[in-house]
């Protein structure tokens, strides 16, 4: 890919993860005050727009622009492999057993069943559908294999996983600590869902990683953190301010629990992939 296209396509998965992100909630919440539906089903109506649309921006920018085949981009038809889905689920179960057994107690937030009902629908379908679905697509579709086409697989996977890391801390009011912790957690597991989506030439496996993550460790069901989450149905309040524990201002997903489960499903990916490398060639 010549460098003037792999900086036009860059360019174009932050636009589109913006624009989707902002076309999607404008027209959920047009239909929202029209016609006054609850807020449980804003959130499933949105979640799902927001990968459709993104999807939609993604596959017009393939086949128009760039006059390639979506495969390429490892966005095939969409398919999931056993392994990745038993490790979608085992990573955030083991991340949430491991604090369980740290000092702490449980608070339920005393909510009305639509209002848990809203955090629910929120953490499965905006949270994690809507998010897994869109930045895999965006960060290791278009993003991580334009760069790996002009510069190869290592900057095709650290590159694109720096940029994903940073996002994170755009716009937050957190201290040095907690924005080096977040650029290492967020680097590493963005190098841990590229070798998913290489290992399987798919980014349906990492993207169900991303969601099933995403629903269970900030959905609104249970969330582990140092205070209440306000948007969650129960929360396990932490007793410990170990920084390195709580992940900081971030939160557990850049604790040094999570970094260790990222490393090792990682570790797992790239095995796998250069096992199935070794036997093709």
């Amino acid at each position: 890919m010549k460098t003037g296209k792999m900086i036009v396509t860059i360019a174009a998965s932050v636009v589109f993860l913006i624009l989707a992100s902002v076309l999607s909630q404008g027209v959920v919440m047009a239909l929202l005050a029209m016609a006054g539906v609850p807020a449980w089903l804003y959130h499933i109506a949105g979640g799902l727009l927001y990968a459709v649309l993104a999807y939609l921006m993604v596959r017009l920018f393939c086949t128009k622009y760039l006059k390639t085949e979506l495969s390429v981009f490892l966005i095939p038809k969409c398919r999931i492999q056993v392994k990745w889905a038993v490790a979608a689920v085992l990573l955030p179960v083991l991340v949430t057993v491991v604090y369980l057994f740290l000092p702490g107690g449980f608070i339920v937030n005393p909510l009305d069943t639509g209002t848990k009902l809203a955090f629910v629908t929120r953490g499965i379908f905006v949270a994690g559908l809507g998010a897994g679905i869109v930045e895999e697509m965006l960060f290791r579709g278009l993003l991580m294999n334009a760069v790996i086409q002009k510069w190869g697989k290592t900057a095709g996977i650290l590159a694109p996983s720096l940029l994903f890391a940073s996002l994170h801390i755009i716009g937050m009011n957190f201290s040095l600590l907690s924005c080096v912790q977040v650029l290492v957690a967020g680097t590493l597991v963005g190098v841990m869902f590229s070798l998913i989506a290489l290992e399987g030439h798919s980014i349906w496996n990492s993207a169900v990683v991303h969601a099933v993550w995403n629903m269970i460790i900030i959905g609104g069901g249970l969330t582990v953190g140092t205070e209440v989450n306000e948007y969650a149905a129960c929360s396990y309040v932490l007793e410990t301010r170990a920084f390195l524990l709580t992940g900081g201002e971030f939160g557990i997903e850049s604790s040094v629990v999570s970094i260790l489960g990222y490393l090792l499903v990682g570790l797992a990916a790239w095995r796998c992939y250069n096992r199935d490398m070794g036997e093709k060639v």
